[in-house]
């Protein structure tokens, strides 16, 4: 995978204070123990909206008193499911978004649940995590909305291919992931015809089928004992990458920088996964 940056030690997971966290914190403990790293457990408590309130400390107090329990719980449930495991909890202060946007730049992967959240809920709501920590993180993201499907063998990753450097980058963390679960990996360039031509039915240009090769070459050598597959597809990225991965442990893509005023801008593919894919979506920054 892309190299650590500096001081990047940990796994950190975004723990719900209200709703269940059970399967994103498994996702994460087990893939921290896969890598033998510590695991952070993130809770934050955002202010209240009417800060002129006299009720407000008491309030503040018992919002904290109960992220306090909900960590300790959380806590408890990893090192039963990992008692070797190094794990932290961390209670902080704010709007839980930006809070784990900026401890990312000292984190080695980031974990978050998925609320499932239609496209306009999931960037204007108040406690939507995933689109603004995603189009933020310097490290990789992963959403986990839907458990792994561990009943297909050989179970096998999905990652898509489009010769970028964010795709690059996607491949290298893929190959990696690859290799620690024993997984095999399909690689996924998804081609779309000019529209001028009219013609679904075209051929995939050699191009196209020489692209994969090119862009896996030096990473087989690396990871020889990856079993990878070479596909392309035709037709939407989205589309034909969720269905990929219909039965994939997760699907990971590249993720471009950030832009527009707010930060958030994330490209159409990325967004699109978030929502259609039924398995965790990783996504890689560039770099």
């Amino acid at each position: 995978m892309t190299g650590p940056r500096e001081g990047a030690r940990d796994i950190l997971v975004g723990i719900d204070p209200v709703r269940a966290w059970h399967l994103c914190l498994a996702w994460a403990a087990d893939e921290a123990q896969r890598r033998r790293l510590p695991l952070r457990l993130v809770l934050a408590v955002p202010p209240r909206h009417d800060t002129r309130r006299a009720d407000d400390t008491p309030g503040q107090a018992a919002l904290r008193r109960a992220g306090t329990e909900r960590l300790a719980e959380a806590g408890d449930w990893v090192r039963a499911r990992h008692p070797e495991l190094v794990v932290a909890g961390e209670l902080h202060g704010g709007f839980p978004a930006p809070v784990i946007a900026g401890m990312a730049r000292q984190a080695r992967m980031v974990v978050l649940g998925s609320r499932h959240l239609g496209r306009v809920a999931e960037v204007f709501s108040a406690g939507s995590l995933v689109v603004p920590v995603t189009a933020q993180a310097p490290c990789p993201v992963v959403v986990v909305g839907d458990a792994e499907d561990v009943t297909r063998q050989p179970p096998y990753l999905v990652v898509g291919v489009d010769g970028s450097a964010s795709s690059r980058a996607a491949l290298a963390f893929a190959f990696d992931e690859a290799d620690l679960r024993g997984a095999d990996l399909r690689a996924v360039h998804v081609w779309q015809p000019p529209q001028a031509t009219g013609n679904d039915g075209e051929a995939v240009p050699p191009a196209q089928r020489a692209l994969m090769s090119e862009a896996t070459a030096g990473l087989s050598e690396k990871y020889p004992d990856v079993h990878v597959t070479h596909e392309v597809a035709t037709g939407h990225p989205v589309e034909e990458l969720a269905r990929a991965a219909e039965h994939a442990l997760a699907v990971v893509v590249g993720r471009r920088g950030r832009g527009g005023y707010t930060g958030m801008r994330l490209g159409s593919v990325v967004h699109g996964l978030l929502h259609r894919a039924h398995c965790p979506v990783i996504t890689v920054p560039t770099g």
